[in-house]
Parts: structure tokens; C-alpha cells; sequence
């Protein structure tokens, strides 16, 4: 038995995770070495309500869309801004009541544990950005992480090397760094 929908997403037990892989297939779409993505997560239902017209934009006017109790609607925001540190624009962030989660999409280059030990002590970020670049075990890997009010966190994790939809790694606690700055986005 395949863990695959029909149209090729992993089936996902809640409303995050399916919001999360729905992104990251999204992202696989639109091909590799793009810039970072935010989105918006809303309550599918209550979108339909509200904003109608927008529902059906988006193609959720069908009532099968909003069928599964607490789904998730990403809605991209516009670019972030090119070059300015992501944490620094992060931490510029506030959502209206009415978001009830967010996510983020992201590239960058990972070393496997075994090669953390061999990492040069004092390097700047730049130069430490360009010894990962030139290590020999390095991998892309594509990081969608999304967060909900609630403190609720799902990521999904495709390495360039292994993709493929059955290959997405999913779960909670992946990327903390990055769930914690997009869980400050909610702080008041």
C-alpha cells in the first residue's frame, strides 16, 4: 500500500503536515536554487466564509477542499526582501488574528554530523558559508518549516539528491532554530 495520494503527495495525518508537504510540493514545482518563500497559514473553512471570492481564486470553492476539520490553506506573501539576513526579517514580522500559522520555505547546504567535527573554529559566517560550500559531503537540502499559534510545528525536509516526494522527511522538531523564529512572529 502506497503512502502516496493520486496526485503524488504524501498522505499526512493533520492538517499541518498536509499544509507543510502541500508547500513543499509547491516548492519541488518550482524547480531548485530559489529564494526563500513565506506563507501564510488560514483556516480553510473559515477563508471559504469570509472571503469567498478569494476561496475561489485560490480553488477552494469546492466544498471538498475544506472537507477535513481544521485544514490549513498556505497563502504566499510577498518576496522577502534580497539580501537582508532571514532572521533579521523574521523578527520584523506580526500577523493579524486572523493568520492562524505560518511557513517558511528554504534552501541551504548541510554537512553531515560526521563532518561537524572537522569544522574550522573561528571562521566569520561567510567564511564558514564557503567551507560548507566546498565540503565534499555537502547536501541541499530544500527545509519547509511551519509553526501555528497554538505552538504547534511541522517541517519537511527534501534533500536535492533524493528527490522525490516518497523521500520528504516530515516532523515536529527538524529544524528548531527555525520553528523558533517563526513561532516569534506570533509573540505579541
Amino acid at each position: 500500500m502506497s503512502n502516496n495520494a493520486t496526485e503524488g503527495t504524501p498522505l499526512a495525518a493533520n492538517p499541518l503536515t498536509r499544509a507543510v508537504l502541500e508547500i513543499d510540493e509547491y516548492a519541488s514545482g518550482l524547480g531548485w536554487d530559489q529564494p526563500a518563500r513565506l506563507f501564510a497559514l488560514v483556516d480553510t473553512a473559515e477563508l471559504k466564509a469570509q472571503e469567498p471570492a478569494l476561496a475561489a481564486q485560490l480553488g477552494l470553492a469546492d466544498e471538498e477542499a475544506a472537507a477535513a476539520a481544521g485544514a490549513l490553506t498556505p497563502i504566499e506573501q510577498d518576496e522577502l526582501p534580497e539580501g537582508a539576513p532571514l532572521d533579521e526579517f523574521l523578527a520584523t514580522i506580526a500577523w493579524p488574528d486572523v493568520i492562524s500559522g505560518c511557513a517558511l520555505t528554504v534552501e541551504r547546504l548541510m554537512l553531515p554530523p560526521s563532518a561537524e567535527a572537522a569544522i574550522p573554529e573561528g571562521m566569520d559566517d561567510a567564511s564558514l558559508a564557503a567551507w560548507v560550500a566546498a565540503h565534499p559531503e555537502r547536501q541541499e537540502v530544500r527545509m519547509t518549516v511551519a509553526v501555528l499559534r497554538d505552538g504547534a510545528r511541522e517541517s519537511a525536509v527534501r534533500l536535492r539528491a533524493k528527490d522525490t516526494p516518497s523521500e520528504v522527511l516530515t516532523g515536529g522538531g527538524l529544524v528548531p532554530g527555525l520553528a523558533d523564529a517563526l513561532s516569534a512572529t506570533f509573540e505579541a
